[in-house]
């Protein structure tokens, strides 16, 4: 077993102030419009309502494929992401583009069933087509301390998505402090995450750019450690251009610019779209 108890202590203040330093040093130094463009090609389009439907899939799959021939200078989005039982709906529908299809999996959003019952989901998942597995992390089992337990069912669902790649929503508006999200940064990493994400966008907080520094610096320093890249994923809240832009320099000024592209950078959101053309128009 390994101790995942031994996590220093973060200071919320250092990571305020150093998140306002690396923005504002960003933002200086920023080309906003060609920034703008390139974060569309980073988005995770996104539906996951319990009134979604086939058409509502298909309508959305539409719109992140055509955003290139919109004249404004858009890439089209990264991927799309759905439920389970829509992702068949998905995969056809983005079929002959480069549109990866992306689902949450693995008892989404609340985590709470047994290992058995989400790695089953994610097998079924996989199965459908998906190229990318969202999972959640077991919050309540991690807040209890059993953090081999969180270990053990991030590297059980990895080991079953195959060359799908895994990305482990942490939820860190319910871990509590910034010292947790750094601890769950690392289980989910050390565990096997291809990309480690902020939120499920269904409680809030969601995303915070103090949460995202902390994940940021997780993944640098296991970088530094091991060589191995690991993506990043804000997700939840994310709705303006603005609210973009931070989260694509705090990215840019921690990990660099090997990181500032699709393998490495997504976010997840379902209203960016439409507020990053107006932001360019």
């Amino acid at each position: 077993m390994q101790d995942f108890s031994k996590t220093p202590d973060i200071s919320d203040e250092e990571v305020i102030q150093r998140t306002q330093t690396l923005i504002q040093s960003g933002l200086a130094a920023l080309n906003r419009n060609q920034a703008l463009k390139n974060i569309m090609g980073l988005i995770d389009l996104t539906t996951l309502e319990g009134a979604d439907t086939d058409e509502k899939v298909r309508a959305m799959c539409q719109k992140g494929m055509s955003l290139e021939t919109l004249g404004l200078g858009f890439p089209n989005v990264a991927a799309v992401c759905v439920y389970p039982t829509l992702v068949r709906t998905a995969r056809k529908a983005v079929e002959g583009s480069k549109l990866k299809v992306a689902a949450v999996a693995g008892a989404f959003p609340s985590g709470q069933s047994p290992i058995q019952i989400k790695v089953e989901e994610v097998k079924y998942t996989v199965a459908e087509g998906a190229d990318e597995i969202d999972m959640v992390i077991s919050r309540g089992k991690f807040l209890q301390g059993e953090y081999n337990l969180v270990f053990d069912e991030i590297a059980a669902i990895k080991q079953v998505c195959g060359d799908a790649h895994l990305k482990v929503i942490l939820e860190t508006g319910e871990l509590k402090s910034l010292t947790l999200i750094r601890r769950a940064s690392e289980i989910a990493i050390q565990a096997g995450a291809d990309f480690i994400k902020t939120s499920t966008g269904k409680i809030q907080p969601a995303a915070t750019e103090q949460a995202m520094l902390v994940m940021l610096d997780a993944i640098r320093d296991h970088y530094d450690e091991t060589g191995k890249m690991v993506g990043i994923k804000p997700a939840g809240g994310i709705s303006d251009a603005g609210t973009a832009l931070k989260y694509y320099i705090l990215t840019d000024e921690v990990l660099g610019n090997e990181w500032m592209n699709k393998q490495c950078l997504r976010i997840g959101a379902s209203r960016l779209v439409d507020a990053l053309i107006d932001a360019i128009k």
